[in-house]
């Protein structure tokens, strides 16, 4: 595993573990990994990827190969990470978002062909109960029929968050992509990849746009601002906030996350992963979000589009 001090990267060893599966070695640049003693006590760790690798290819060298390889560095690494893992001779599973760019993906395909060895990504949400359900209702349902969705999505984080690598965009790849990309890869498997992608406002602490796609004409705002936050969330003291309507009906998908991380692995151990090619379309359109010119509100936007901005907590401008 590399990032095993994110995080994310609990989720991960949990799934390891649940799974039936070891964790020969780990690397991170930060060493607040004590949490390792809850799954993997006696795995190798490394501050240096120096000194992972010289570790890792001893392994193989001792026919010790190692079967799968787990991504939870930085978003602007897992391209270069999967890559990695690949030529090392393993199998590869990366956290969301796969890579920050479409073309990132035809780079990894080709690693892909040229060492024998795969490439998957989670995509949790194509795995809830409640999402698979839409899914099989808007499959069955009349192919012409087009929805009308509302998406907010709220998940309220300090200033740590605009110090981090997390508030530098071309690390991140903005709010869209680090805190979103799993919502657009859940609306293009259920609706269509987008026809229309347009952006409303775009700051350092939210996105709201709207999105067309073969049967869904898609509302959204993303936000890490807690003062976005509806008055009923604020008042049962929740710091997060999921809201989808379809239809003007709420779609209630609340619970069952904790084990999203789990069932993915299993999933990929069967051979039912997600590939390289199926993040196509999330990775295109938090692309194409984030190389766009706001245009305001103008056209159908979300209500809470209308929120006035807040300042950068150190200054800075997009």
């Amino acid at each position: 595993m590399m990032g095993a001090a994110g995080y994310i990267a609990p989720r991960h060893l949990r799934a390891i573990k649940e799974t039936g599966n070891r964790l020969v070695a780990a690397c991170d640049k930060f060493d607040s990994v004590g949490i390792m003693d809850s799954f993997f006590p006696a795995c190798s760790f490394f501050t240096e990827m120096e000194l992972f690798d010289r570790h890792c290819s001893l392994l193989k060298r001792r026919g010790e190969s190692i079967d799968f390889f787990t991504v939870c560095t930085p978003n602007y690494l897992h391209d270069a990470h999967a890559r990695y893992a690949l030529r090392l001779g393993a199998d590869v599973i990366c956290e969301k978002p796969l890579v920050l760019n479409p073309w990132n993906i035809d780079a990894l395909e080709e690693v892909e062909r040229e060492t024998g060895h795969d490439a998957y990504t989670i995509l949790q949400l194509r795995l809830h109960e409640a999402i698979r359900a839409l899914k099989r209702r808007v499959d069955e349902g009349p192919r012409d029929r087009v929805y009308d969705v509302d998406l907010a999505y709220i998940t309220s984080r300090g200033n740590w968050y605009h110090a981090s690598w997390k508030g530098d965009e071309r690390k991140s790849g903005g709010i869209a992509t680090n805190i979103g990309v799993h919502f657009y890869d859940m609306l293009a498997w259920i609706f269509g990849p987008p026809r229309v992608n347009v952006v409303h406002v775009a700051s350092h602490d939210r996105v709201a746009g709207y999105l067309e796609s073969r049967q869904a004409r898609v509302r959204y705002f993303l936000s890490i601002n807690a003062d976005t936050l509806p008055p009923e969330a604020v008042a049962a003291g929740k710091r997060t906030f999921r809201s989808i309507e379809i239809g003007g009906e709420s779609f209630e998908f609340s619970e069952g996350f904790t084990e999203l991380h789990t069932e993915s692995y299993r999933q990929i151990l069967a051979g039912n992963g997600f590939r390289v090619g199926e993040a196509r379309a999330c990775i295109q359109a938090v692309h194409d979000i984030r190389v766009a010119t706001p245009v305001g509100l103008k056209g159908d936007y979300h209500p809470l589009a209308r929120l006035p901005l807040s300042p950068h907590p150190f200054g800075w401008t997009r």
